[in-house]
């Protein structure tokens, strides 16, 4: 019993695991990028600056591609109205309105709060081919986008919760003409 429930941790973690990330980044190819195309960004910090800045384990996320823990990040199971921004730079990169219960322990969201804020890269590492996702303001590792999320884009952004600050906002009044 315990070799198969040890083996399904191991998966886990695997599916949102990475290489380490630098201040530059391969991109895959889509319609937005070129494969192989080597980006700066506009918040670059010295590694010492950014451990200063950044809490042991946001360090071990967002510069070196650790992935935390499934079902122990502060924001899997969050659902209050609000949006998610980089632990490192502060950038909005997603919304409540998009966030969905993918039962994998790690905050899933089916889009972007808008287009640009994150990169695409190839992740070959573990013997596996995923999709890595970065900040694309500061190059920060967030986590790893699959093709198995709900409607309409079929996307699942398994994004660490040690990446992200969540803001919570109010939510929207209630429209009259709904109770019609």
């Amino acid at each position: 019993m315990f070799y198969p429930c040890a083996l399904a941790s191991a998966m886990l973690v695997a599916g949102c695991n990475a290489s380490p990330t630098n201040n530059t980044a391969a991109l895959p190819e889509t319609a937005n990028s070129t494969t192989n195309q080597t980006m700066t960004f506009p918040v670059t910090k010295t590694d010492a600056e950014w451990r200063q800045e950044l809490t042991p384990e946001q360090y071990r996320v967002l510069r070196q591609a650790d992935t935390e823990r499934p079902f122990t990040g502060l924001y899997w199971n969050t659902k209050e109205p609000g949006v998610y921004r980089c632990a490192a730079c502060k950038q909005v990169l997603f919304t409540s309105k998009d966030k969905f219960d993918s039962g994998c322990g790690w905050p899933s969201f089916s889009d972007l709060a808008s287009a640009k804020t994150v990169i695409l890269r190839n992740d070959d590492s573990l013997g596996m081919r995923r999709t890595e996702v970065i900040c694309a303001h500061c190059g920060s590792h967030l986590g790893h986008l699959f093709d198995d999320g709900p409607k309409p884009t079929g996307l699942r952004y398994c994004i660490n919760s040690a990446s992200l600050n969540f803001e919570k906002t109010n939510p929207p009044p209630p429209n009259p003409e709904e109770k019609k």
